[in-house]
């Protein structure tokens, strides 16, 4: 039976980890491994980001909808991880509404517009997606909220504990790194190591 798998990482051009992405998704559209792997660049390119006036909040609470219906996340961890900041830009999370702006996700050249968010949402069991974390800290934060099982990978043939943010600290112990070498010296991507932590024999 296949499981829906979140992948949380980096897609910043040319400095982020789409390597690790891709091979995870390559996987997903084959016949031999039952994984069906939902990353946030599908989330950020779907129906949701459609919406001409999608801001930042209606991006995470999308986020939190698909990693809610997912078995399991993936985390990659980059060397650029730690540092990247999108998506915490919100002045709601600590101001009334009438004093707030923000950018429309895809429309930074038309510049801000007020904040829709007259009422603050009602979290509940999800992380509120009204909030200064980062796009990737808010999937990280909403997986453990959620008490979803978490796979922390590094875009690296070695543990980098170093890459990992303040908030992942708690994983130095169990993360490890993605690549792999296979016995004719090509780089390949740690599959038993990901099939393994998802309870596959």
């Amino acid at each position: 039976m296949s499981k829906q798998v979140y992948i949380s990482a980096d897609y910043s051009e040319g400095s982020g980890d789409r390597d690790v992405v891709a091979e995870l998704n390559k996987w997903g559209s084959d016949n031999l491994h039952k994984v069906d792997f939902i990353d946030m660049a599908k989330v950020a390119s779907g129906s949701v980001s459609k919406d001409p006036d999608c801001r930042i909040c209606d991006l995470k609470d999308e986020f939190n909808r698909q990693i809610n219906a997912s078995s399991a996340v993936v985390i990659v961890v980059g060397d650029k991880t730690a540092s990247r900041t999108a998506g915490s830009v919100c002045s709601r999370a600590t101001r009334s509404q009438p004093y707030c702006t923000c950018t429309p996700y895809k429309q930074n050249t038309k510049g801000v517009r007020p904040c829709k968010m007259y009422m603050l949402p009602s979290s509940g069991s999800d992380v509120n997606p009204v909030n200064t974390y980062s796009y990737l800290r808010h999937e990280f934060e909403q997986a453990q909220k959620r008490g979803k099982p978490i796979i922390v990978v590094y875009n690296s043939f070695y543990r980098q504990s170093t890459w990992l943010p303040s908030y992942m600290s708690g994983y130095a112990s169990s993360a490890q790194p993605f690549w792999m070498r296979d016995s004719l010296g090509r780089k390949v991507g740690n599959y038993a190591l990901i099939k393994g932590a998802l309870g596959y024999v």
